[in-house]
């Protein structure tokens, strides 16, 4: 393409909520710098500290630009350049080699979203492994469990307005850091508090956001649903249900309140950890400070019970009515208000039935057998992901990825820890590189992002990449012969009303557009009811129609049950998860970094100094009685296995509980592993959610 030097509209590919609109400044086919478009009223020209210099990740020298085939052992990073006509003749003849002798369900596809696009992004693959009938690869890292619980309880609804939330006066976040992960909504919670209203954190951690806050309650960890189970508990018992609401507008309301009332204050005081006086208070005041407003973060489903704390948080702002008033309700995932052609995406049409579905959590146990599968896995394809870095049991991918007899192909940037397993790598564009149209899952603006220069080498956009392998597989279809543009014009209903006087070409001549929604002061969109679940209410005590996972709505339609088969109770509830032991005494927490973007930017050298040192946060008291002090390094144990760090004492954790990000690359620290090489491969109760938030650890100085 061409491009004249000036200034470009574009949007961040990351996948973070806030989607934010960017001007990239371009010279001489280069991006010479990035800034945030102060135009757009959500992102107001700020960008966060990963993307503030976004031209150092376009121009690394370090980027992945031609084709590679490995020339050494696996691991070692020792390839040699090939040209795209090679690389796809290598891929096409050991694909069709596995697939005539063991059948196409050999093959594994396993993505991610380290671009967000709807076009380049999680689902730009699914169509042609579909068509191919690979082992349809089941994505439940993030938001499944909560999704799963949400929907059952309010349906598919976008919920608050982010910039609601200026009007709300009580503001509940619970497992939710917007400072570091969600920034460009926490001016407008600002706004709020200093307009006078509370915003309290609920987190085991003393983050960012709990630092700013008026009050920051420091639970358990995975005890979340246990304390909204109080707060109802009370908000019954005191009767400061808004019944008005409640009758016309819910269902399970007796069922709800019965279940409630098996956890007192008390009770849950022994559980959570937070004292009972608090959680009278913190209930009174929800309940009689409206609007009241609760954000969740994606953390919240973290856990064993992960599922069952959506369900009672969504059940808090219809007993209370707080759905009555702009500022009012609570705010999961806005990504339900964008009229997304999924299915057109995807093609869920190509599945033939009975398709094997392996689930991405499993990935260390398929790749080592021991998950017994027939066929065994012989080929993995990677994009958009990084699970060496950012899935779990990372000894078992380690050594999956070492096996001589798996084909495995990465499309990358960067030569990650993943990509130096590959037989082959593809180079893949930027952000700077490519055409695509953005919808968030934290606000309601929808983007362009057009190429702000030329692909640099041999790298395409992952949207061209499909076209080349079903070109490759001798697949010919309509669906793969489509332009970028023809592209987002199928992906979304441009007729529906979410997107009335929006058009691709005012996409273009403007870069964003909010959809066609009420204003934030006037939107309030379950004043009167009118939720999109079966009864068209709030479902207290729902049916269990929509459980199973967000992968594909053919694949909803799955188990009801608990891994070990028995029955999930469609109430709220509380289970005690896997109790401290001798061996395993702490609580491992291993939230988003501030610095990196799950795995993104975990190379980069301003990034990595911002980070420091892949570092553990112990609270002094469990420091003491180790013999750690401050920048000791130590060993952080599992069952599931071990990596280094160095010890910060600090009271921001609460005692029994420590903490390390995610981010760092295994290859660029001591020991060679991270945070995820301790955690284990287990699920929550619903949409088989990951459940990494329950590991149990302990810590040792490191010889």
């Amino acid at each position: 393409m061409e491009r004249t030097d000036g200034t470009v509209l574009g949007a961040c590919p990351h996948d973070c909520p806030d989607t934010c609109a960017i001007l990239a400044e371009v010279g001489g086919g280069r991006v010479t710098s990035v800034r945030g478009d102060p135009s757009h009223p959500f992102t107001a020209g700020r960008l966060c500290v990963k993307v503030n210099h976004y031209e150092e990740r376009v121009h690394s020298p370090d980027r992945v630009l031609t084709p590679l085939r490995r020339s050494g052992p696996k691991g070692s990073g020792a390839f040699v350049s090939i040209g795209w006509d090679e690389a796809l003749a290598e891929i096409g003849a050991r694909w069709r080699t596995i697939i005539a002798e063991d059948g196409p369900t050999a093959i594994l596809p396993y993505s991610y979203l380290g671009t967000q696009g709807t076009l380049n992004g999680l689902n730009v693959g699914d169509a042609f492994f579909n068509r191919l009938g690979a082992t349809i690869s089941e994505r439940t890292f993030c938001d499944s469990g909560a999704s799963t619980a949400y929907i059952m309880s309010v349906g598919p609804t976008a919920g608050m307005d982010p910039e609601s939330f200026r009007h709300s006066k009580f503001i509940l976040l619970f497992a939710a850091n917007p400072v570091s992960t969600n920034v460009h909504m926490w001016p407008f919670i600002a706004e709020a508090q200093k307009n006078g209203a509370t915003v309290v954190v609920v987190d085991p951690v003393r983050t960012r956001t709990a630092e700013a806050a008026d009050w920051h309650i420091a639970l358990r960890p995975g005890t979340d649903a246990a304390l909204a189970l109080g707060m109802i508990h009370v908000i019954v018992a005191e009767g400061l249900v808004d019944r008005d609401y409640v009758d016309r507008y819910t269902t399970g309301y007796a069922a709800l309140a019965a279940r409630a009332a098996e956890y007192s204050p008390a009770r849950v005081a022994e559980i959570t950890g937070v004292a009972a006086e608090d959680i009278v208070r913190l209930a009174r005041a929800y309940a009689t400070t409206p609007p009241s407003a609760i954000r969740i973060g994606v953390a919240i489903e973290r856990n064993s019970n992960g599922g069952q704390a959506v369900r009672a948080l969504c059940a808090l702002p219809a007993l209370v009515g707080a759905w009555r008033r702009p500022g009012g309700g609570i705010l999961q995932l806005p990504l339900w208000a964008f009229p997304i052609n999924w299915a057109g995406l995807m093609r869920p049409d190509w599945i033939t039935p009975g398709t094997r579905v392996l689930n991405q959590w499993l990935l260390g146990r398929a790749l080592t057998g021991e998950l017994p599968l027939d066929p065994p896995i012989r080929a993995l394809f990677v994009y958009n992901a990084n699970p060496m870095v950012m899935a779990p049991e990372q000894a078992k991918i380690r050594a999956g990825l070492l096996r001589e007899d798996l084909f495995t192909v990465v499309s990358e940037q960067f030569l990650t820890d993943t990509a130096l397993h590959a037989d082959i790598v593809l180079p893949a564009t930027t952000q700077a590189e490519q055409f695509d149209i953005m919808f968030s899952w934290g606000h309601f603006y929808l983007a362009l992002n057009q190429p702000w220069i030329a692909p640099l080498g041999e790298a395409v956009p992952n949207a061209e990449l499909f076209r080349r392998l079903a070109r490759t597989m001798g697949i010919e279809d309509p669906h793969f012969a489509r332009t970028d543009e023809e592209m987002a014009r199928d992906a979304y209903d441009w007729t529906a009303p979410a997107l009335a006087g929006i058009t691709l070409e005012r996409l273009k001549r403007d870069g964003w557009a909010r959809l066609s929604l009420p204003p934030a002061d006037r939107y309030a969109p379950h004043a009167e009811g009118g939720f999109p679940t079966p009864s068209g209410r709030v479902e207290l005590e729902a049916s269990m129609a929509a459980m199973g996972n967000f992968v594909l709505d053919v694949f909803r339609q799955g188990s009801n049950d608990h891994q070990d088969g028995t029955p999930i109770d469609p109430l709220p509830h509380w289970t005690a998860p896997e109790p401290a032991s001798p061996d395993f005494p702490l609580s491992l927490m291993s939230p988003k970094s501030h610095a990196f973007l799950n795995s993104g930017y975990g190379n980069l050298a301003r990034q990595i100094a911002h980070a420091g040192a892949q570092h553990v946060v112990i609270h002094p008291a469990d420091a003491e009685t180790r013999g750690i002090g401050e920048g000791t390094t130590v060993r952080v144990l599992s069952r599931a296995g071990e990596f280094r760090a160095v010890a910060v004492v600090s009271a921001a954790v609460r005692r029994g509980v420590v903490q390390s990000p995610t981010g760092h690359w295994p290859g660029a620290v001591p020991g060679g592993a991270t945070v995820n090489a301790a955690n284990a491969a287990e699920m929550g109760d619903f949409g088989r959610a990951p459940a990494f938030s329950d590991t149990r650890v302990d810590i040792r100085a490191s010889n």
